[in-house]
């Protein structure tokens, strides 16, 4: 009979380097889902307070549109239009396997591969438009 205060071997790595490890595409697609969802949510205050000053009176207007024009705010947006675009397109996966399409591993793997590609032209499309 083993005794209470017996050691017990652990091989269990205890140092794990997340950056050797080799994500499958699937698993790249999905973080940056949640990710942007994150993103998206803290957002949210950022979005209302534009669209309140946007709506409050022409000077508001006429104000926001001149913070708006500034580089670092063009980046603020740009990154809430990214996390929006992304968020939507892994939806419309997930929408996808919903009904049936694309559940096996092969593909999900397309579909993710779809997912990143449509998003990262979406992304630099949207960052062009906003500059």
């Amino acid at each position: 009979m083993k005794g209470r205060h017996e050691t017990v071997i652990d091989k269990r790595p205890v140092n794990l380097d997340l950056a050797s490890f080799r994500w499958p595409i699937t698993a790249m697609a999905s973080m940056p889902h949640r990710i942007s969802g994150f993103v998206l949510f803290l957002a949210i205050p950022v979005v209302l307070w534009v669209l309140q000053e946007s709506l409050a009176s022409q000077q508001s207007y006429d104000a926001l549109q001149i913070l708006l024009s500034g580089t670092f705010a063009k980046l603020i947006l740009w990154v809430i239009m990214a996390g929006l675009i992304y968020h939507f397109v892994a939806g419309i996966k997930h929408l996808i396997i919903d009904v049936g399409i694309g559940e096996s591993l092969e593909g999900a793997r397309r579909l993710a591969f779809l997912t990143l590609g449509i998003s990262a032209v979406l992304i630099l499309a949207a960052g062009v438009w906003i500059w």
